[in-house]
């Protein structure tokens, strides 16, 4: 087998783009290191892995700034804040490949609102392939048993309906984070699925979290990252909004159909759940994290990674001007 024939084999072994000439060659010494020194497999990786300056965002430009949908049915209103936003064509061309991020972390089932709702992220696939997608991915880095996360949750049964790729992630599977400024961020290993999407679309469910506040959209980035992820939570603040800038998410679409209100991240009890039944979108993140803040009736500042986005001059905070629509049920 030769080089490049090696290289197509290992990308198609995990159902990813071929691995590049170089990281493969980067991999194979590695590997040798690894067996004299013991290195654990991700220590393999991160010696392989090649540097991102991040990902290309697609700017698309939308009908509005921010649209909400209120409703029961958490599918119609995800359909109606893209629609609004001018429909999924505007973010998704003919064969691209799209990755869809919702949390996904937890093993909760949707009525205890720790994870995104399933019918949220079959909406946006459906979308995705008909706006001419070749392929939709759907992943996360779970903190909880992946297999029980993937079940409980939903959302691999309702995005596989839809033709999506649901899938385990794989966390050598990396690039490393490179930034044009000082970041603690510098160097951290991010999955190459998420840096080499087409399109991305950050879809969070808006929750309580004990350390943060809120976990929001910049927070749900955190699922795109490999390494010791407990890290990131030192200097919270300045690391998502670096991620997020790193990342740029094309669409940020925020689950608010049930609310975990108390003990989040994880919850677990019904009791701590309020029903919203909203759904809203922007291209934002700032500014969708924003709104997200008013209906929790929480100051944005108070938010880590919301304040040094300010501080960083990132995104949209006045609610006021931005041109907001909500969709009439």
């Amino acid at each position: 087998m030769g080089l490049e024939q090696a290289t197509d084999w290992l990308g198609e072994l995990v159902g990813r783009k071929p691995i590049s000439r170089k990281s493969f060659l980067k991999l194979g010494v590695a590997s040798a290191l690894a067996s004299a020194v013991s290195w654990p497999l991700t220590k393999i990786a991160e010696a392989a892995a090649d540097e991102s300056t991040g990902r290309v965002a697609r700017g698309a430009e939308a009908a509005y700034d921010l649209v909400v949908a209120e409703s029961a049915d958490s599918y119609a209103n995800t359909v109606k804040v893209v629609e609004a936003m001018g429909g999924m064509k505007t973010f998704v061309r003919k064969n691209d490949t799209v990755v869809v991020k919702p949390n996904m972390a937890w093993d909760r089932t949707p009525e205890q609102a720790a994870n995104t709702d399933p019918q949220v992220v079959a909406a946006l696939v459906q979308m995705s392939y008909d706006a001419g997608a070749k392929k939709v991915k759907v992943f996360d880095v779970p903190c909880n048993e992946e297999r029980r996360v993937h079940e409980s949750s939903g959302i691999r049964k309702a995005a596989e309906a839809k033709g999506a790729n649901v899938f385990y992630v794989d966390l050598w599977n990396i690039v490393k984070a490179k930034f044009a400024n000082p970041s603690s961020m510098e160097g951290w290993p991010i999955l190459r699925d998420a840096v080499s999407a087409d399109v991305f679309i950050n879809a969070p469910v808006l929750k309580h979290h004990a350390l943060t506040g809120l976990t929001l959209s910049m927070k749900n980035l955190m699922g795109i990252c490999a390494g010791k992820r407990g890290q990131i939570h030192w200097d919270i603040g300045p690391k998502l909004a670096d991620l997020t800038s790193f990342i740029k998410p094309d669409l940020t679409v925020i689950d608010a159909t049930r609310v975990l209100m108390r003990h989040g991240p994880s919850g677990g009890d019904v009791a701590d759940v309020k029903t919203f039944n909203k759904v809203f979108a922007s291209t934002d993140p700032v500014l969708a994290d924003t709104y997200a803040c008013r209906l929790m009736e929480k100051d944005p500042l108070s938010v880590p990674y919301l304040k040094a986005a300010r501080e960083r001059g990132m995104g949209r905070w006045d609610l006021e001007a931005a041109r907001i629509h909500v969709v009439g049920s």
